[in-house]
């Protein structure tokens, strides 16, 4: 599992040209683990034949213009739970310490809860460690999946992989309510301004509000070292986000 978190890592990541050269590398790692079945792998060709052969300035702007323009797709897990409320701070040290524990340093700049940093994390631990923790956040990932597919941009086919890695089943409600969703337009900069002032983003029918305590429980118990246990000290290799997955 760990080559295929690192690839989906590097594909939800800002496209360079180091990515764009690393395509080949990424396509022989994911299909040495073998994990993901032929749908999954086959859709995620059209990402690799997007970055290959595509221009680095379009990608980047299409990037740009989903995931950071538009806020109901944004890569930040937290900002689809809690947006901007005091409770998002406190998630995020939780999650940080969950990183620390388990001895890991992130070398970049982005937030604990960033995906691409997310997915690196879990290719750094247990494999059913790190499918608990894609349960966890299984609803927001189908939530931004269901989205970009209503859009038919091919990175839906990431999440698609990463809920498969995990065996998860459908969302139904997550499902009906984006589907009533009316859609974003990322060139109307005065609605985008006016979205990132109102409430926290929502994603399916009371399932935020059910679940955002819920998850703030877990990410402190999974902190917690079990009792009488010592925890060593962190060895603290680094998290790199845009590297080509080692084999």
């Amino acid at each position: 599992m760990k080559r295929t978190l690192k690839v989906l890592s590097a594909l939800l990541a800002y496209p360079t040209a180091d990515l764009q050269a690393a395509v080949p590398a990424l396509r022989r790692a994911i299909d040495s683990d073998g994990l993901l079945a032929a749908r999954h792998r086959d859709r995620l060709d059209r990402i690799f034949v997007d970055l290959e052969a595509g221009d680095l300035y379009d990608l980047q702007e299409r990037y740009v213009l989903l995931f950071d323009r538009t806020r109901t797709l944004s890569l930040h897990l937290f900002e689809h739970v809690y947006g901007e409320s005091r409770d998002r701070g406190q998630a995020m040290v939780d999650l940080g310490r969950i990183y620390e524990r388990h001895g890991l340093e992130s070398a970049t700049s982005e937030l604990p809860d960033y995906l691409p940093l997310f997915l690196e994390f879990l290719s750094l631990i247990p494999a059913g460690e790190a499918q608990d923790l894609i349960r966890e956040t299984s609803a927001i990932l189908e939530t931004i999946r269901l989205r970009l597919k209503k859009r038919k941009v091919p990175y839906s086919s990431v999440f698609s992989a990463i809920m498969a890695l995990a065996d998860l089943p459908e969302h139904k409600a997550v499902a009906a309510a984006v589907a009533a969703e009316p859609a974003d337009d990322p060139n109307d900069l005065a609605a985008l301004d006016q979205a990132w002032l109102d409430e926290e983003v929502k994603f399916g029918p009371d399932a935020l509000d059910c679940g955002k305590d819920d998850l703030a429980m877990k990410l402190r118990a999974a902190r917690r070292p079990a009792p009488g246990v010592a925890i060593a000290a962190p060895r603290r290799p680094v998290i790199t986000t845009n590297a080509a997955a080692r084999s």
